[in-house]
Order: C-alpha cells, then structure tokens, then sequence
C-alpha cells in the first residue's frame, strides 16, 4: 500500500480515476465459458454478463483491464465488484460466492496497484472498493397494485452491503466507492453497514459516495434533488461526494456544480462518454470528452475525475495533461444550520422564522386519523397528510402509539405509502413515538433527513447516549425531551439545567452535530387554577431565549397545543393563547413546533381586549389573569348559546363589513377563498380593468402580509396560505383579463420569468405574469426551482427581450447573482429585472449590477413591471430610464455607511452607455 494516504493526496493535486469496467470486458468478446469456468458448470441458468465473477473465472481479464488504465494514468482503480452483493448476485444463483469474489476483486486491484506505486513512488495507486446499488430500491414498491410494498427492508440490504464490504476491506482496498446511488435509502443501507463493516475488521478508510440522476430534472430515481441528497446522507463521515453516469460531461456540469456548491466534501465525477445514440451506443471521442471534461478543471469543480459508461483507457489516457498543474476543488464550509429532507432540502435558519409541524397525522391527537388507521384506509389517512402539506406543513410529525394497533407495522406502513406520494413526501417527516423499536423501524424507511421525536434523559446517561448514537447512524435529527432520572422539568431552572447536560453529552460523547439537536422544554398547560402552574409559559419562552444563547447550533420546538389543554372546547380562546405564545416564543428563538398549519388566528387580529388578558396568562402579569381570561371564554361561550356570536364569530363576521377592497386585504391576510367569488364580483362592478384590481386592493393585501411576516407576527405557513388563496383570485379573475385583450394586438415583447434555483416561492411572480401579460407581454414562466443554464438557454432559444428573476429567501439573492454572471457569460445583455421579498435595490447595486453589463433593474411590486419593461423595450426612453435607475442606486450606495464593495461596474456602465445595451 502506498505511504501517502489518498486523504493526504487529495488537497493537493487532482486524481484521476479510472474508467468503465463494463465497457472495456465488452473489447474482450468473452463467451459463456470464460463466465463459467469448469468449476460451475452445473450453476442454473446464463452466467455471461454476471461480469464480477470473472475475478474468480478470468482474473487475467480482470488484472489486464486494471493494467491498463494504470498505464493510461490512472491514481486510483475500481475494483471489480460492483454487483457483488447477495441481492444481485442471486440473479445468477452464485450469492453464496459474494465474499469470495470482493476478497479475490480487492487483492487483484490492490497487487496491480501497489506494483505501479513501487514503480513510481511519487505517483501513489490507490484501490477504491466499488459498491454498487444492487438492483432493488429501499424506497419504491415494485408493485404498482401496494405502494406499501418493499421488495427487501433496510436490514437486508445493509446485512448484504455488510459482507460485501468486510471483504473488500480485507483485501486491502484504500477507500470504499458507494457509487451510482439511485435511492439514497440504499445509498443510507450502504454507510450504516460501512460503520459495522470497519468496526468489525479493525480498519477504517475513506467513503465515497456518487450519485446518479435520473434526468434533466437533476433528481434521483426515487425523487430526491440534489440538495435533500446531500441532507440524508450528512451524518457519516464523507470523504468525498460526487456524480456518476446518467450523462455526459456536459449534460451533467450544472449538476455537478449544485454538488459542488453545496457539498462540504471533496467533489468526484465520472460521466459517460457522452450520450448513447439509438442503438445504446457511445459515440463521442475522448478527445470530445475531454474539451467537456476539461471546463470541471477549469472552473475548479473536482478533485477526482474519471470515466464511466462508453469510457475506456483510451478516454482516461487524456486526462494527465488536463489535471497538470490544474487546482483541485476546495470544499465549501460545513453548513451551519439544520438540513432537514424529503424529496427537496429544508433548511433551517432565521429567515425561516418558524417551522411548523403538521399534528394532525397523531393517532393520539386526531380521532379521524386513528379511525382511518384502524380501518386500514390507508389513501384516506394520507390525504391528511396531503392537505397539512397544502396548508403549509413544512414537517409531518405522524404518531402511531395507540394500545389497539401494532405500532410497527401501521409505522412502517404509512411511511411508506408517505413515499409513494410526492406531494407529501417532499417534506421532512417527525417520526413520534415513545416505543424505541418503533422510532427505528420508521427511521429505515426514510431516504430523507428526518427527526426523532423524542429521547430523553429519563432512562439514564446509558440509554440516552445508545439511542442518540443510533439516531445519528440512521441520519436524523432529533428531539430532546426536558427530561431526566428526576422527571420532567418544569421551572427555568430545571430546564435549562437537564438541557445543558443533555447538550453536552450529545456533542462530547455521542458525537451529534449540535445542528440536529431540538430541545422541547416542555409546553405545559397554564390557567388550570393552579398557582405552581402560572409560569409555565413565561419559564419555557425565557429556557427558550437560554438555549439559543448558551448551546450553539441547538434549536427549540415545542408541542403548543399542551398551552391551552384547560379551554379545550373553545377552539378560537386556544388558537389566541397559541398566537400570543408563539409570538413572544419565536422572538427568544423558538423556531419548530408542532401546530395546526390551517390556525387562522394571528396575533395582529386579536382584539385589544382579548389579546390582553390572554397575554396576562401566557406572560403571568396578574394573579388572577386565568380567572380573568375563564370569565372571558365563558362569557363569549354564553354569547353564542344565547344567539348571539362569540369574539372569533364576530371578529370574522365583522370584516363583511368593510369595503369591498377591505374586504379583499383581509381575506388574503388570513387565507380566507370562501366569499372570493362575490367579493371580486363586486370589486369588477367597481374598477374598470380586472387588472387594476390585481394592482390594487390584492396587492395591497399581498404587501400587508409581508409586512407582518417580517415583523413576526406571521409565521412562513401562514404566507404560504394567503399565497394559495392570492392564486384562488387570480384564477377567479383570469377569463375577465383575458376578454380585456384587444384581440390582434400586437406584441408589447417577450419576457421570461422565473423563480431562481433553490427557491420554491412563485406568488410575486405569478402576479407579474398575469399583470405583463394584461399589458400584452407574450410571457414564458419557467416556474421555480430554475437552474441558471436552464434559464439562459431558454433566453436564448425563445430570444425574449427581458429576464425576470423571482425569489423569496436569502439563497436566492446569491442565485441570482450567479444568474447573471451567466448571462454575462453567454454574451447576453438583455434587461434584467429583479424582485421578491428579499431582494433590494441595494443588493441589486452592489452585488449584481457589478457581474453583468446589461440593464439590472430591481421592482419592489409586481405592478411596476410592466410601466418598466416599456420604458427599457421602447429606444426613446431607455437610456434616460436606466441613467435614472442607476443614479438612485449609486446615491443608494452613497449613503451606506460601509461601503465595502467596489462599484466599478457601475460607475463603467455610466461612462459608456453602449456596454448596457450592445
């Protein structure tokens, strides 16, 4: 073995790895016999194809292949075993020889590898253990009839990765490839049985991961992106993460740059030899791979680079010239905020002001969903799940702990049937359970990033570190409990106490990222008339405000329905005491809970008088505030009995009131569609273009909402709410702008709009394509989630004459930026317009206006859009209106105190006019 480890190596320079194994036995014309050998000849069934078995059959075909790419440059080899686990090998019928093959594999690979080292001591070989997929998936049923189904769990398969791997280990490979991973639930099977694997052999090597995707979505086979990838597998100790297959070099950069991007490891990509043509062939040369490979060089995307299908030695042979001198991929900075996944990333960080987990999938908590369980209907029981997603659920906490169901199995199952449904699984699931078995069947059956709910101290430091080591080796994030030996706690102090020691033990013993750690401290009912529980709020928001300072990373989450347990029956009291407590909660850094996501009482619209005795309660200001906040619940009780309305009714009958346009504000503030249809009939009576009403009263609604989101007095759900029902309008109002058209009219031009990658918000610019659309722009919407070669190619092709760029959280500002370096790249200098909630016209000045030549105009509302685009489409006016716009931003940078941007571009552009237009 070499002296140098491939740790040590690869910072410094590139390595190249080798190229298809397939492909290069196919040069071979091997026939049945060479497959067979006389010693299985009485094996059942074709054994030509099954090409691993070779290093026991013709392991000179296997030394030659390994040869030749050492010659060809190759720094580190594959072994031949990419198949050879129990699962793929029982095709053949020869899974009794899995061991006997990777420990023959491993020692060719490693006899060639260690021949070339002593050759050249100062070029190290170095033998990957290659780990395939298998040809089953943990995640999808192969049965169309039971999405349920599973062709083999989770255990069988790492038991199989298990074996595989103990004896590429013993025979002395470097690191081991999990490659051409397709289900991250497997590619999850594969790092738990690496773990068991190096513990049980006494040695440990660097793990390789590479992915491949299943189309120009860039998702895998079972749905993931890319980022919610790279979220699940987070917790083993990566060496490397990177792509394989799928495509070629250049159908797979932009994806290879998403990992890179994201990715705090050293980045791999072996792409195929291009495209296969009709008959499944590859066609292109090495010399065209390596032009294509040769922009991951120079763009610094790499630090391993090889071959996979249709390449051979002659492909790699091109690649010591490329990597000469060339720099490798420095790995970007670990995150520093909690990655949850489903099929798509959540990320967990401040502008993400609450994460609010669905409740309602809680056999304990909701009568309707144990009915269903118990029943066995099962699509019933998920279109709970689906509509809590639908009202803003960015977490599904499912429960299954009930005395008259076998907890496991119901587990298992509906998680699974959660996998079948992409508009459910999308997001994280909270798996709760107090039964440890069962926490860990659900936690198999999830290819994302999940979270435990819950563990905690009250079994002892043993227990609690065994499962929180578990938690962390099955890739979840995970709830603590404010438990311990003594109980639970419910003073400040108790609580701060029990989850500083909880803290400590998880990140100093158990190894956890402080990121994946959530304290409940415990949400307990207050106004029960007793007095030792008055404070219960005040002490959880004031551990809350303790925790976030003093135990970095960790984060707060709370079951808010526990608050209000002494007024249940009177759903309006309960939904004020849960606004008014997670408002002053959120403000000290609570930022996941579990609550309904369809509330709709926020703590802006609660009366004066109510809202004070509530928060008379929640903050304890006043001895008798429960007795207050009784007599209030049990007068406005007595009010509806007697006919006449409690404060909720009223509250809500009271807005009908109000103008039409108030009327509307209101309705998208709290998510109300019910009486649209009338009020936007009304409101067509009183304006004179459908349009105007879109830039009026729904936009000043859509403007109130993000007033008080920013404020706090909204939680992200509840945006997402008023979102679907801005849509229910603008559906509503669509047949009526479309009459408006002046049929024949000529095109005002063409505009492209699109919510920039990594962001799935698409309000604001739905209402700017219907608002430039009444204005006679021909629109192309590319809809969210849009990567920049996607749009610059599109701008291209459809040759439009403005871009749009949409975005509502903070990663889009650095996208979009990107967005126009390439456009700039492209020789593009066509306007660009910028907007969304967190954009600014400085942002816009300092951060984009500097990387492309073109126009870059920010609009802080969607009716500003089209008075702009025909100033910029119309020559008359277009030098004066940019010279106006970039003006105001050079005066916007003029009076920022810290001005540590130079603004080059921008005083350049205003030199010469022509370098924005031409």
């Amino acid at each position: 073995m070499p002296d140098i480890t491939i740790e040590q190596l690869v910072p410094r320079r590139i390595l190249i790895l080798d190229g298809a194994m397939g492909t290069m036995i196919q040069q071979y014309d091997l026939r049945e016999e060479d497959f067979r050998g006389d010693r299985f000849a009485d094996i059942p069934g074709q054994l030509k194809g099954n090409n691993d078995l070779l290093c026991l059959t013709r392991p000179d075909v296997v030394s030659e292949i390994h040869r030749k790419y050492l010659e060809a440059g190759a720094d580190i080899i594959e072994t031949n075993t990419f198949s050879s686990t129990r699962v793929s090998m029982a095709d053949y019928h020869v899974e009794h020889l899995c061991r006997e093959i990777n420990l023959a594999a491993a020692r060719l690979a490693r006899a060639l590898a260690d021949e070339y080292t002593l050759r050249t001591p100062d070029k190290p070989r170095f033998v990957a253990g290659s780990v395939g997929p298998t040809n089953k998936t943990c995640s999808m049923s192969p049965d169309v009839n039971n999405p349920a189904c599973r062709a083999l769990t989770f255990d069988e398969l790492a038991a199989a990765y298990r074996e595989q791997m103990e004896a590429l280990l013993e025979g002395g490979v470097d690191a081991l490839l999990i490659e051409t991973i397709f289900d991250t639930l497997n590619a999850k099977a594969a790092l738990y049985a690496a773990e068991d694997a190096m513990q049980s052999v006494g040695r440990r090597v660097p793990l390789m991961l590479s992915v491949t995707i299943a189309d120009a979505s860039g998702r895998t086979l079972s749905g993931q992106t890319l980022e919610a990838f790279l979220a699940s597998v987070q917790h083993a100790p990566l060496f490397s993460v990177g792509l394989n297959c799928s495509f070629g070099a250049a159908q797979l950069k932009p994806f290879l740059k998403t990992l890179a991007d994201n990715a705090p490891y050293y980045i791999s990509a072996y792409p195929n030899a291009g495209l296969p043509n009709s008959l499944g062939q590859y066609d292109q040369t090495p010399e065209q791979m390596a032009a294509e490979v040769k922009e991951y060089i120079d763009e610094g995307l790499v630090n391993i680079i090889g071959g996979c299908c249709g390449t051979t030695d002659a492909y790699i042979a091109r690649y010591a010239a490329l990597v000469d001198g060339a720099a490798p991929h420095r790995p970007v900075q670990k995150p520093e905020h909690l990655w949850l996944s489903g099929l798509e990333r959540l990320e967990v960080k401040p502008e993400i002001n609450f994460v609010n987990v669905g409740e309602r999938c809680n056999v304990a908590g909701s009568r309707k969903f144990l009915r269903l369980i118990k029943e066995k209907n099962y699509e019933e029981a998920l279109s709970i799940a689906r509509r809590q997603v639908e009202d803003g659920a960015l977490v599904l906490d499912i429960n299954m702990d009930d005395g008259l169901l076998d907890t496991q199995t119901e587990m298992t199952t509906f998680l699974n049937l959660v996998a079948s449904d992409p508009d459910v699984s999308r997001v994280p699931i909270m798996i709760d359970s107090s039964k440890w078995e069962v926490i860990t069947a659900g936690l198999k059956c999830l290819q994302g990033k999940s979270i435990v709910n819950s563990i905690s101290l009250k079994e002892g430091e043993d227990v609690f570190l065994a499962h929180a080591r578990e938690v962390r080796r099955l890739g979840a994030a995970v709830v603590v409990m404010a438990f311990d030996e003594k109980g639970q706690a419910d003073t400040y102090e108790r609580k701060i106490e029990v989850c500083e020691r909880a803290y400590r033990l998880l990140v100093e013993q158990a190894g956890l990222n402080p990121n994946d750690i959530i304290f409940d401290p415990n949400v307990l009912a207050i106004a029960t008339g007793m007095e030792e529980h008055n404070n219960y709020a005040v002490d959880f928001i004031r551990a809350t405000g303790w925790i976030r300072k003093h135990l970095p990373g960790a984060h707060v989450s709370g079951g808010v329905s526990n608050l209000s347990f002494s007024f249940r029956g009177n759903n309006y009291i309960r939904e004020a005491m849960h606004a008014v407590f997670l408002y002053h909660a959120i403000r000290e850094g609570m930022d996941i809970g579990i609550v309904n996501p369809a509330t709709s009482v926020l703590y802006s619209d609660i009366p004066a008088d109510v809202l004070e005795r509530i928060e008379d309660v929640v903050l304890n200001r006043r001895p008798d505030a429960g007795e207050r906040l009784i007599e209030l619940a049990d007068r406005l009780k007595a009010g509806q009995q007697e006919g006449g309305t409690d404060t909720a009714q009223g509250h809500h009958d009271a807005w009908r009131d109000g103008t039409v346009e108030d009327r509307l504000k209101y309705a998208l503030r709290k998510g109300i569609g019910d009486y649209l249809e009338e009020d936007l009939a009304e409101a067509v009576r009183k304006y004179v273009h459908a349009v105007a009403i879109i830039e009026g009263p729904l936009m000043d609604g859509m403007n109130e909402v993000g007033e008080l989101f920013g404020a706090g007095k909204m939680f992200l759900p509840q945006v997402v709410k008023t979102a679907r029902t801005m849509k229910k309008a603008v559906s509503i109002l669509q047949p009526l702008i479309e009459a408006e058209k002046v049929e024949g009219s000529r095109s005002a031009g063409k505009v492209l709009l699109a919510t920039v990658k990594g962001d799935v918000h698409d309000i604001g610019k739905n209402i700017v394509s219907v608002v430039m659309a009444c204005n006679n722009y021909e629109i192309i919407d590319l809809g969210v989630m849009t990567p920049a070669d996607v749009i610059v190619r599109r701008a291209v092709e459809e040759k439009v004459d403005i871009v749009g760029l949409s975005g509502l959280i903070t990663p889009s500002l650095d996208e979009m930026v990107h967005v126009a370096r390439e456009l700039q790249k492209a020789g593009l200098r066509i306007p660009l317009l910028i907007g969304g909630a967190t954009t600014s016209a400085l942002h816009t000045a300092l951060k984009i206006v500097p990387v492309y030549d073109g126009p870059v105009i920010h609009l802080k509302d969607a009716s500003q859009n089209a008075p702009a685009a025909a100033r910029l489409l119309n020559p008359e006016t277009r030098d004066a209106y940019v010279k106006e716009v970039y003006d105001n931003y050079r005066a916007l940078c003029e009076r920022r105190k810290k001005n540590e941007v130079p603004l080059v571009s921008l005083q350049d552009a205003q030199a010469n006019k022509l370098n924005l237009f031409d």
